[in-house]
């Protein structure tokens, strides 16, 4: 599983990588929409976390963007605009989830989780060889 945080907030952005680098998900960064853009168009992910709020153009807009590119990477939005309005333009702009910020990291994974889980991409962190099974996550 490859995600790409989409995030301005270098503090938040590498506390979200090593969160998930815990539970062995491979993350890549993008501090604004150039750099996303960029990431989207030479590597695939499983999905891409998106803030609103980026300092070149709006999150959104690279949505919408992607969307009408036909793209079909799950989107969760992360954003501090928790109002109905910015949560519905977002769903109807095409994000799969909508998490408003603060929030709690294990719901961050649950939405991944579920978000994949819904589009059939989600692989569980175990690995099966005959009788022998392998968790990723913890490594045994």
């Amino acid at each position: 599983m490859r995600l790409l945080i989409v995030e301005d907030d270098r503090e938040l952005s590498q506390a979200l990588v090593a969160a998930f680098a815990r539970i062995s998900v491979h993350c890549d960064h993008a501090g604004t929409v150039a750099d996303a853009e960029a990431l989207i168009g030479t590597m695939a992910y499983t999905l891409v976390v998106l803030d609103l709020g980026l300092p070149d153009d709006d999150g959104l807009a690279l949505l919408r963007r992607l969307r009408a590119a036909g793209e079909t990477v799950p989107v969760i939005i992360l954003t501090a605009r928790g109002d109905s309005q910015t949560r519905i333009g977002g769903l109807r702009g095409g994000a799969d989830d909508f998490l408003v910020k603060p929030f709690l990291f294990d719901e961050l994974h649950a939405r991944v989780e579920a978000v994949l889980r819904r589009q059939g991409r989600y692989v569980e962190n175990q690995m099966s060889f005959g009788p022998l099974v392998f968790d990723v996550g913890s490594r045994e």
